[in-house]
C-alpha cells in the first residue's frame, strides 16, 4: 500500500495488465471496465501504451540504413522501459507533481493529472469505502512471459495487488478488426505475435496465479465485468507480498539470468551481423543485395532468440544446482547463428 502521504496511505492499490494479441478489444475492455468501476467509486487510471509508444518504434528493419539493420529493434523496448519508470516513479507519490524533465515524465504526468481529474473536491464522496481503491489499467500486448513480470515486480517493491487479464481471440477475427483499424499493422506482425505470445500460465508461474481469461470472440457482457471486477477486489484485498522465501528468490535469479543470457546473445548476434554486411560490402555486393542480406539476417535472429527464449522457459539450461549456465547458453546460441549466417551470406551473394 502506498504511504507517502496521509491521504494516499488509506488507498488500496491495483495494478491490472491486460495482454492479448493486437485488435483481441483489450482498450474496448478498459473503457467499459473503467465506466463499470467509477459506479463503485473506484479511482481508475488507463494507461494505454500505444499512447505513448510511436508506431516507428514497432517499424521493420529500415531498408535505407542497411549499415544498422537492427537498429529500430531495440526501440520499443526503450519505450517500455520508461512507461514502467515512470509508472514506479507515480506509485512512489500519486499526488506529487512530476519533478524531473526524463524520458518517462509523460507516463507520471499521465496518471498525474487523470487522479486529479478524478480527485476533485466538486465530487461528492461515496458512503463506502470503496472510493479509497486506485486502480491502474495497462493496456499492452505482453506477448511475453517476462514482460508481465516486470510488472508483477512493481506491484511486489510496492506492496500492492496484482491481476491480469489474457484475452483470447482468434487470429482471423483480430485480423479483419485490425484492417478496419484507422492506421492498421500490417497483417504479418499479428501472425508473428501469435507464435510467439505466452498466455499467463498459473500452474507453473506462482506469480501468475490470479489471472483471468475472457473470450473476445464477442462483446463483453455485465457478467464478464462482473467476473474482472471480483479479481480486482481479491488483489486489492491481498496485495503482493515483498520478497520472504526463497522459492521466489530463486525464481528472480532465475528471471535476471535469463536476461543476461537474451542480452549477452544479442550483443554476440548483432556483431556477426556487423561482420556479415562489411564482407557483403567488401565483396561489392549490389544495393539489393545489402537490403535483402539485412532483412533476411534480422528476421534469422529474431528467430534464434525466440528459440533460445523457449529453451530457457523449458529449463533447458538449468544445472543440478538449479542455476543458469551463461556461458554454455550463450555460446551455443552463438554457433547455430554463426552457421545461419553463413548460409545466408553464401546464398545471397551467390546469386548477386
Amino acid at each position: 500500500m502506498i504511504v507517502d502521504q496521509d491521504e494516499t496511505a488509506r488507498w488500496q492499490v491495483c495494478l491490472c495488465l491486460f495482454c492479448g494479441l493486437p485488435a483481441a478489444g483489450k482498450t474496448t475492455l478498459v473503457q467499459a471496465l473503467s465506466k463499470y468501476t467509477a459506479l463503485r467509486g473506484w479511482k481508475t487510471l488507463p494507461l494505454i501504451y500505444d499512447e505513448f509508444i510511436p508506431p516507428e518504434a514497432f517499424g521493420e528493419v529500415p531498408m535505407d540504413s542497411v549499415s544498422h539493420p537492427l537498429q529500430t529493434q531495440t526501440k520499443w523496448k526503450h519505450y517500455r522501459q520508461d512507461i514502467l519508470s515512470g509508472l514506479g516513479q507515480f506509485l512512489q507519490d500519486p499526488l506529487q507533481e512530476p519533478s524531473c524533465q526524463g524520458r518517462y515524465q509523460g507516463v507520471w504526468s499521465h496518471l498525474c493529472m487523470t487522479l486529479q481529474k478524478q480527485h476533485s473536491p466538486t465530487i461528492s464522496p461515496l458512503p463506502f469505502p470503496s472510493q479509497n481503491k486506485l486502480l491502474l489499467l495497462l493496456d499492452d500486448n505482453f506477448y511475453y512471459q517476462s514482460m508481465r513480470y516486470e510488472v508483477y515486480q512493481l506491484a511486489r517493491k510496492y506492496a500492492i495487488g496484482f491481476c491480469q487479464v489474457y484475452l483470447q481471440c482468434p487470429s482471423e477475427l483480430c485480423v479483419s478488426r485490425n484492417n478496419n483499424r484507422a492506421v492498421p499493422l500490417s497483417e504479418q506482425v499479428i501472425l508473428d505475435m501469435v507464435k510467439r505470445m505466452e498466455p499467463p500460465n498459473p500452474l507453473k508461474n506462482s506469480w501468475e496465479q490470479n489471472s483471468l481469461t475472457l473470450s473476445s470472440y464477442e462483446e463483453f457482457t455485465n457478467h464478464d465485468l462482473q467476473n474482472l471486477t471480483n479479481l480486482i477486489s481479491y488483489a486489492f484485498d491481498n496485495p503482493v507480498s515483498p520478497l520472504e522465501d526463497d522459492n521466489e528468490k530463486r525464481e528472480t535469479d532465475r528471471n535476471s539470468c535469463a536476461k543476461s543470457v537474451l542480452h549477452q546473445t544479442d550483443q554476440a548476434c548483432r556483431r556477426l551481423v556487423s561482420q556479415a554486411m562489411r564482407t557483403a560490402k567488401e565483396k561489392n555486393a549490389s544495393h539489393e543485395t545489402l537490403q535483402s542480406l539485412a532483412k533476411e539476417l534480422n528476421k534469422s535472429k529474431t528467430q534464434v532468440l525466440q528459440d533460445l527464449r523457449n529453451h530457457i522457459h523449458s529449463g533447458l539450461f538449468i544445472s543440478p544446482v538449479d542455476s543458469m549456465d551463461i556461458k554454455r547458453a550463450v555460446d551455443r546460441t552463438v554457433v547455430i547463428f554463426e552457421r545461419e549466417v553463413d548460409t545466408i551470406l553464401r546464398c545471397l551473394l551467390s546469386v548477386k
